[in-house]
């Protein structure tokens, strides 16, 4: 797993070579809420993927999605396929409903073959007090 990131786009496009660009708009780790609480959201969570030459290029993407005491308020499954060689980019996107104002954090797993291959990043995303 190369990265996770919260966006509020992404695109993708050739170039020469032949290449591939991914082009993420809107990076984000904190946003202000569009009113009081509770609010829920629906944020995209991107995660990139690299497969080495010499692996199958299958596993299993994994994200739970916990507030800032630890329990779990969304969580998704989905199964990655990357051709050897080559990258690859997921969309996840969580429904979560934030009580207070703070930080849910995406514990994002990828799994291939054997469960001693697990690859982990958290991505922190804070909710704000909307602006005066």
């Amino acid at each position: 797993m190369l990265a996770a990131l919260f966006v509020e786009g992404l695109g993708q496009r050739q170039v020469e070579g032949p290449a591939s660009r991914i082009d993420l708009t809107g990076v984000m780790f904190s946003l202000a809420a569009p009113s009081g609480l509770p609010v829920s959201l629906s944020p995209h969570l991107v995660v990139l993927i690299r497969c080495p030459e010499d692996e199958a290029g299958t596993g299993t993407l994994e994200v739970e999605f916990l507030d800032g005491n630890g329990k779990q308020v969304a969580r998704s499954v989905q199964p990655v396929n990357v051709v050897p060689g080559k990258f690859g980019r997921f969309l996840v996107k969580g429904e979560l409903t934030y009580e207070n104002y703070g930080t849910i954090e995406a514990h994002c797993r990828l799994t291939g073959d054997s469960p001693d291959d697990a690859d982990q990043r958290t991505v922190p995303l804070t909710l704000l007090p909307p602006s005066p």
